[in-house]
């Protein structure tokens, strides 16, 4: 026989407490004592309650889902990142909706109002598309990683630091010229700090460098064919030169590494590289690429930590809004592999 589904009533008359005390300790357990709280919790137990999901979204507007907006999930960054936030499920018990926006305005300003459509409690934004102050403006906690973030809050890594840390490493490897590939990103961005990191170190140091910043494009077919041509340009520019390459990520870092092996047979003496984030395929490339790791897992937990922070004080009765954003700055740890010794 199909068993009962227990009801708020069952639970009532099973503790002697009102039905509205019952559907206070679901939707606001803070509001009663903690002697109902525990009785209400054995009674759970006891009963074999399972929770009817759809009726508290409906009960109380509350869905426990969070929207994630990420550029794409072909760099390996991103798809490490949110397989490590949908991994905070066991410890904050929220869903998640994930849309690639692919660096497209339009696009993404779909997908969030598809997300506001569907009641989400908050936002965790990647992709760089829209602004922060436009992110603030839908009135939802929302954390930002490794973006422009004036307007919200934001979890970001030491993009400085990290850029120092693969320029020394370069630098130590014996390479006679340093060169850094990157976008053209602005300097409010945080991944702007690598730019800046590895040209204050080259002119502290008196180092010769040269800064490229181009467009590598958002599909494999693209980056190969344009970090070729790179190669082509320096083998021709510096041919007998130790050139140490800082990479703007791992993805790319091991686009490089392929290109090389395959024109030369083995990573040839005349190249050093050093990728950044230290997502999976930095261990994984056929020649380990050495890294500035970027710690995924604790950006990812910091950043639902926070977001989970603003979320839980909108619940309350007399929620206290934030005076200005919370930015939280991850150390970047130096990962030395096979590509720099």
């Amino acid at each position: 026989m199909k068993k009962k589904n227990v009801t708020y009533a069952d639970i009532a008359a099973y503790t002697n407490l009102s039905k509205s005390t019952i559907s206070r300790y679901f939707n606001n357990p803070d509001s009663l004592p903690l002697e109902n709280q525990d009785k209400i919790a054995a009674a759970l137990g006891t009963l074999g309650y399972k929770e009817n999901k759809i009726a508290r979204i409906l009960a109380n507007g509350k869905t426990e889902f969070i929207g994630v907006i990420i550029p794409n999930l072909y760099m390996h960054y991103y798809s490490e990142m949110l397989n490590q936030l949908l991994s905070t499920y066991e410890t904050y018990g929220y869903k998640f909706l994930v849309f690639a926006g692919n660096s497209k305005k339009d696009v993404e300003k779909k997908y969030i109002e598809e997300l506001l459509a569907y009641n989400i409690e908050g936002l965790i934004v990647l992709s760089p598309t829209l602004p922060s102050k436009e992110l603030a403006s839908y009135h939802i906690p929302v954390v930002a990683i490794e973006r422009e973030d004036t307007y919200i809050c934001s979890v970001n890594t030491d993009n400085y630091m990290g850029g120092i840390q693969a320029t020394s490493l370069l630098h130590h490897s014996g390479c006679d010229i340093l060169i850094h590939i990157n976008s053209d990103v602005p300097d409010t961005t945080p991944a702007y700090g690598r730019i800046k990191g590895f040209l204050d170190i080259c002119r502290e140091r008196d180092i010769p460098h040269e800064l490229l910043l181009t467009d590598l494009g958002d599909t494999y077919k693209e980056n190969y064919e344009r970090i070729l041509k790179i190669v082509d340009m320096l083998d021709t520019k510096y041919p007998d030169k130790k050139k140490g390459i800082f990479m703007p990520n791992d993805t790319h870092a091991n686009v490089l590494l392929n290109i090389l092996i395959r024109k030369y047979g083995a990573l040839p003496d005349t190249y050093r590289i050093v990728g950044f984030d230290n997502s999976p395929i930095s261990e994984e490339a056929v020649i380990p690429i050495s890294t500035v790791g970027q710690q995924i897992p604790t950006l990812a937990a910091q950043a639902m930590e926070l977001l989970s922070m603003q979320m839980e004080e909108r619940k309350k009765r007399k929620p206290v809004p934030l005076k200005e954003p919370i930015h939280k700055i991850i150390t970047p740890i130096l990962i030395r592999r096979e590509t720099t010794d």
